[in-house]
């Protein structure tokens, strides 16, 4: 440092401000090494600590301004006025320089380079469409074939259908939550369910499903008695769940139209499965309820209900004794809303197992469990309203 340096005010940044007192007039015949600043300011400063040393780099203007602004966060108390650096303080609003690698400083994070915007993704039908529909068309043949020839046999698809569904839900229950529900009184009771439905009618069907239940108490008995209470309230669901919600559907069968009665109530719940499907694929955007079911649309449901309605009408009007359409139009509605909660239920039930499907047994459908989700709720729904427009005959 040579001596002009000694005529010029201490401030943070200069090595003369670590060295006690100096001279605060101009050396003669020396310019000084930075601006002068006012007395009213200089009247304000107090003695800066002492700090680790910065190496100077010729002592010109911009390194001391660089050097000042490496104190000045250093000791936000210690500027002039609280200034957030030493140019600020000298009332000087040019930028500062750049600091000294010799500090560490926390400079602003450097912005993100931009990435290119992802392409559009084409929607996908989220299952294998092949798969499915093939699937739906040999059950359909078979269901149709069962029900017009002999309705003694389609009693007994009713039946098989009740007993692999009870199979599917114990199974996931005891894989996912250590749940036994007693797999053989249940099938057992579930299957005569369907059969005292058919021969006896209600009655038969509710002194079933007290039976059901009554076995499935005293078969857990054989068992330690830790988990009973839960395993035997799994038992009693499952029982009510599967076999005894089926029940309506032989109870429909049983009207001297009961053929042309299953027949509507089986595409009137397919028609507003897939207006559902197909509108909310294509138009949703709204969510119905996206914390049990991601995928079902507001949207979604107003297809399901137009369709049902619409087919609803024609059923009724054409496929049913002593049917209007009018009928028909509330048939729709309400097959529509029972298919949806019902949908929506066993969504809650998979959820809560941390499963997607029930079962693997249908290609493209999954399990018996995911085909009777919305079948299930929706035959006391429709075998109430067909008894209450056109009779139980």
């Amino acid at each position: 440092m040579n001596d002009s340096s000694w005529g010029s005010p201490p401030h943070a940044g200069s090595r003369a401000g670590y060295w006690g007192p100096v001279d605060q007039g101009p050396a003669q015949g020396a310019a000084p090494a930075v601006p002068a600043y006012d007395a009213p300011e200089a009247q304000q400063t107090r003695p800066m600590p002492i700090v680790p040393d910065v190496p100077a780099h010729g002592g010109n203007q911009d390194d001391d301004r660089g050097a000042a602004r490496l104190g000045g966060p250093l000791f936000r108390d210690e500027n002039f006025g609280g200034a957030a650096h030493a140019g600020a303080a000298y009332g000087d609003d040019t930028p500062s320089a750049q600091p000294s690698a010799a500090v560490p400083q926390n400079p602003e994070p450097m912005p993100d380079a931009p990435h290119p915007a992802p392409a559009p993704q084409k929607k996908s039908a989220g299952r294998d469409l092949g798969s499915a529909i093939g699937v739906g068309v040999g059950l359909g043949a078979v269901i149709v074939a069962s029900l017009f020839v002999v309705k003694a046999v389609f009693v007994g698809v009713i039946a098989v259908a009740v007993v692999v569904g009870l199979w599917e839900l114990t199974s996931r229950l005891q894989e996912r939550k250590g749940i036994k529900a007693p797999l053989v009184p249940l099938a057992v009771g579930g299957a005569a369910m369907v059969v005292a439905g058919y021969v006896r009618g209600p009655e038969g069907a509710w002194v079933a499903m007290a039976l059901t239940a009554l076995a499935v108490l005293v078969w857990r008995m054989t068992e330690p008695p830790e988990g009973y209470l839960r395993d035997v309230t799994a038992g009693v669901f499952a029982a009510f769940y599967v076999p005894f919600l089926a029940t309506f559907v032989a109870l429909m069968l049983t009207a001297d139209d009961g053929a042309f009665r299953v027949m509507t109530f089986l595409l009137l719940t397919v028609v507003s499965d897939t207006g559902a499907y197909a509108v909310g694929w294509r138009f949703g955007r709204t969510k119905l309820a996206p914390r049990i079911s991601p995928g079902k649309t507001r949207e979604g449901l107003l297809g399901a209900v137009s369709f049902a309605m619409v087919v609803g009408a024609l059923c009724m009007q054409f496929l049913i004794d002593d049917g209007t359409w009018w009928q028909g139009l509330v048939l729709g509605f309400a097959v529509a809303a029972s298919a949806t909660l019902g949908d929506l239920g066993e969504s809650m039930i998979k959820r809560d197992l941390g499963i997607k499907d029930m079962g693997t047994l249908l290609p493209g459908h999954g399990g018996i469990m995911d085909r009777l989700d919305s079948l299930l709720p929706t035959a006391p729904v429709v075998w109430l309203l067909l008894v209450l427009f056109v009779g139980s005959g």
